[in-house]
């Protein structure tokens, strides 16, 4: 089996903070860059924030940037996406995917570059 499994997602007030693992089922995530897409109800799926196979380039969307931070742990074989300042926009499902493709300012969001994509966790922000 080729899968990957996000967790850490919930109900949480506005302001406060997340933090949502992904780990694979079946393969190592040393070699992929990782990427943290959403999809809110009656909205397409968009783009959050990728990581590089090395760590070593981030890129996030505007809309979280200075909020969400990306990070991974190979030894741990785990790619992390903490958020804080949560805000009730922020609600949605959230999956990571991985890519062997290299990733750029003006296209790491493009869900076509991702071939493996997990089941998605709930993460909802209301008071």
């Amino acid at each position: 089996q080729v899968q990957l499994v996000e967790s850490g997602g919930g109900l949480v007030q506005p302001g406060g903070s997340l933090r949502l693992s992904c780990a694979p089922s079946g393969f190592t995530l040393d070699y992929y860059g990782i990427g943290w897409f959403r999809q809110a109800p009656g909205k397409e799926r968009e783009g959050v924030s990728c990581i590089s196979s090395t760590g070593g380039a981030t890129f996030y969307a505007d809309s979280v940037k200075g909020r969400f931070t990306i990070s991974r742990d190979n030894a741990k074989n785990t790619v992390y996406l903490q958020m804080n300042s949560l805000k009730p926009e922020d609600t949605a499902i959230y999956y990571c995917a991985a890519t062997m493709g290299t990733l750029h300012p003006f296209s790491w969001y493009r869900e076509s570059k991702y071939g493996y994509w997990g089941q998605g966790t709930q993460v909802t922000v209301s008071s």
